[in-house]
């Protein structure tokens, strides 16, 4: 396949553990070496799994693409809260979950399912009176954060093991997957946090015909080979 990255491509990258949405577009941008290039929803970097990035012409699409619906996997942990609702903060609370059946954990996902309000985590990039969520937290601030109307479409949960749940969710945009493992660990009374995540879709777009960092700079060094032997 031929690739423009200046006149314009969309490219579906699985994003790298701990890296963040930027880095991933600072290292394309600095190896295909075009300037107009973003992406098309954030990933947290305790997050992997497909990140969209548009360069050249196809930057005008990143709204319409970020609308679409997205669908991820990935493990929650019951009986353990962190204040950022993943492992990015250490646990402050924990809480005993050997009486939960299987039965209470499926029916109480299900009442997630619909449109509902979610309030986005305090460790965030929600602006609160002109600053980062994230920031303020960092610093020891409290900040209330406006609940938002979301969809989730699914959230089935694959298996259990433990105080681990293996699920699915198939959402819209602005879904923080964080405050949802967070919500059903109080709905279950006992306090959960979310482990792991990959999103696996967005819209049309799949995980499974994305490319890695390093498909990228092997495709622009063959460029590069190809251009100085026509020259």
């Amino acid at each position: 396949m031929e690739y423009d990255f200046a006149a314009g491509e969309i490219l579906l990258i699985n994003k790298p553990l701990e890296w963040t949405s930027f880095d991933v577009v600072k290292k394309v941008r600095n190896t295909i070496r075009v300037k107009k290039v973003g992406h098309a929803g954030t990933l947290d970097p305790l997050a992997s799994g497909l990140l969209i990035l548009c360069t050249g012409k196809y930057t005008k699409r990143i709204d319409e693409i970020q609308a679409q619906e997205k669908e991820y996997t990935g493990t929650i942990r019951l009986g353990e809260i962190t204040p950022s609702y993943d492992r990015e903060t250490e646990v402050t609370e924990t809480c005993d979950i050997s009486h939960l059946t299987e039965e209470e954990i499926k029916a109480a996902a299900k009442t997630f399912v619909g449109t509902i309000e979610q309030v986005p985590p305090i460790y965030s990039a929600v602006m609160v009176d002109g600053k980062r969520a994230y920031d303020l937290a960092r610093k020891g601030k409290s900040a209330e954060l406006k609940a938002r109307t979301i969809t989730i479409k699914a959230f089935d949960i694959a298996s259990i093991e433990g105080p681990e749940i293996h699920f699915k969710v198939i959402c819209t945009k602005g879904t923080y997957i964080r405050s949802l493992a967070h919500d059903l660990g109080q709905k279950l009374g006992c306090g959960a946090h979310l482990s792991s995540l990959v999103r696996t879709r967005i819209g049309e777009y799949k995980l499974e015909d994305a490319l890695t960092i390093e498909d990228i700079q092997e495709i622009r060094r063959k460029q590069l080979e190809a251009d100085g032997s026509n020259s």
